[in-house]
């Protein structure tokens, strides 16, 4: 058998192929995510509304919250509403879908060519 037909039979169907890119296209993206996430304490906030901002991150962040009445959960939130009141309501982020596309386009690219290289990797232990 060739090397061409061991990875031609080696090759799954699309849909199990585009499952694949999606999936590793979702963990790149959250991957990117969480680094973003991370980096948020050394970012200095200028303004009651930055301040604000940074306390809708890390509280939306925690969506695993077990019990959200337990401490320091509701504190957090008189918090959040005291600084609302003060530097009123941050209006939505509405990203640029051009931008929200090209990074889509940018981790669907990523995950392809990994994808692509664990199945070349599979198909030559195969022809072993």
């Amino acid at each position: 058998m060739t090397a061409r037909e061991t990875k031609e039979q080696a090759t799954p169907p699309d849909s199990v192929r585009q499952y694949a890119v999606a999936r590793e296209a979702e963990v790149l993206a959250v991957t990117e995510a969480l680094k973003l996430q991370d980096a948020l304490p050394e970012v200095a906030a200028v303004s009651l509304a930055g301040i604000l901002a940074k306390l809708e991150v890390i509280v939306g962040a925690d969506r695993d919250i077990s019990d959200p009445t337990d401490f320091p959960w509701p504190h957090i939130n008189s918090v959040l509403r005291d600084l609302r009141a003060i530097a009123g309501v941050l209006p939505p982020h509405e990203p640029d879908r051009n931008t929200t596309r090209a990074d889509v386009a940018k981790h669907l690219k990523q995950a392809a060519a990994l994808v692509e290289s664990l199945e070349e990797a599979e198909a030559a232990e195969r022809v072993r």
